[in-house]
C-alpha cells in the first residue's frame, strides 16, 4: 500500500512517515523545503514536492496512492479561523482527487468536536455540525466527501507530545518560562487530555487500515488531566513557582491561550481503542514534561 501523506514533516507525520515502512507501507510525503525532502529521504520516504495550498499538487500527490493521510495543518493560533478554512480547502481537494474509487482518506481535526457539553468528555460519536469551534470546518468537509462516496474517516487529536512538542502544553511551558511563573486558571480542576506521539502515529495507521467510512476516532491515551497538575509538573521543570490567577486575569496572564487554559478538554477513547484495537504504550504527558532535555528548562 502506498500512501499520501501531507504534513509529513510535520512533528505527527514524520512520527507517521515512520510508522508506516515499518508496518511495510510506502509513504510518498508532501513537503516544500529541500530540508523537508532529505529528512522524508532519510526516513525511507519518497518525496512529493508541493504545498497544502496548491490543489494540483494535491492531485499529484493522490494520483499515485492507493490511501491517503491528512495531518497538515498551520497551528498559528492567532490566524486559527483562517486556518481552519485553509485545511478545508485542502480536504476538499484532496476528496476531489479520491471520488470515483475507495481509497481511504484519514483527515486530523480535535478532540473538542466531539465534547456533548461543557465539563463532559469528549466522546467519538458525537458530532455537532453547529459547533462553534472553528475546527468543524474539516469535519464538514469530510461529512460533505462522504456524501459523495470518498471513504472519509477523522482522527481527532488530543495533546500530541514527547519530551520536545507537547501540543498546546508547548505554549504553556513558553509562557511560564517567559512570564516566571506556571499558571492555572482558579483551581486548575479543568481537565486536558494527551496521547504520545508515537501511539498516535500507530493510531492513524490503524484508521488507515480499517478503512472504515465516517468513523471517528480518538488519539486518547489520558483521559483526563487537570490542569493544576500540568502547571505543577512545568513548575517543577522550569523551577519557577506555580500559582492560581483568578479568571478575570486569565485573559491578561494566558493572552490568546487563556480561551484554552481554563476549558475542560477531557476525552474518551473508549470506541477508538474497541474498533481498532488501538492500546497506547507511550510515556504519559507528565511524564514527558517532567522529561525536558536538558537547557529546554
Amino acid at each position: 500500500m502506498r500512501v499520501f501523506l501531507t504534513g509529513a514533516t510535520g512533528f505527527i507525520g514524520f512520527a507517521i512517515a515512520r510508522e508506516l515502512p515499518d508496518a511495510g507501507r510506502q509513504v510518498l510525503g508532501l513537503t516544500r523545503s529541500e530540508a523537508g525532502a532529505r529528512a522524508l529521504t532519510e526516513a525511507g520516504a519518497e518525496v512529493h514536492r508541493g504545498d497544502i495550498e496548491d490543489p494540483e499538487s494535491l492531485r499529484a500527490g493522490v494520483a499515485g496512492c492507493d490511501g491517503v493521510i491528512h495531518t497538515a495543518f498551520d497551528h498559528d493560533f492567532t490566524k486559527f479561523v483562517e486556518n481552519c478554512d485553509k485545511d478545508r480547502r485542502a480536504i476538499e481537494a484532496l476528496g476531489a482527487a479520491l471520488e470515483g474509487s475507495a481509497r481511504p482518506l484519514v483527515i486530523t481535526s480535535t478532540t473538542a468536536i466531539g465534547t456533548p457539553a461543557p465539563g463532559q468528555p469528549a466522546v467519538e460519536n458525537h458530532f455537532d455540525p453547529e459547533n462553534p469551534n472553528p475546527r468543524i470546518a474539516s469535519e464538514l468537509a469530510g461529512r460533505a466527501l462522504s456524501g459523495r462516496g470518498v471513504n472519509v474517516s477523522v482522527t481527532r487529536l488530543s495533546q500530541i507530545h514527547d519530551t520536545r512538542r507537547q501540543g498546546l502544553v508547548t505554549k504553556v511551558i513558553e509562557l511560564a518560562r517567559n512570564k516566571d511563573v506556571s499558571a492555572y486558571v482558579g483551581g486548575g480542576e479543568n481537565c486536558w487530555s494527551a496521547t504520545h506521539v508515537s501511539d498516535a502515529a500507530r493510531l492513524f495507521r490503524l484508521a488507515l487500515e480499517k478503512q472504515e467510512a465516517g468513523a471517528r476516532y480518538h488519539a486518547t491515551a489520558e483521559s483526563a488531566i487537570a490542569f493544576r497538575i500540568i502547571a505543577e509538573a512545568v513548575g517543577r521543570s522550569l523551577g519557577v513557582p506555580v500559582r492560581s490567577i483568578p479568571a478575570d486575569d486569565a485573559t491578561d496572564h494566558f493572552g490568546w491561550l487563556s480561551a484554552f487554559a481554563g476549558r475542560d478538554m477531557s476525552a474518551s477513547s473508549k470506541l477508538t481503542q474497541e474498533r481498532l484495537g488501538w492500546r497506547p504504550t507511550g510515556p504519559g504527558l507528565i511524564e514527558d514534561i517532567e522529561n525536558l532535555p536538558q537547557g529546554a528548562a
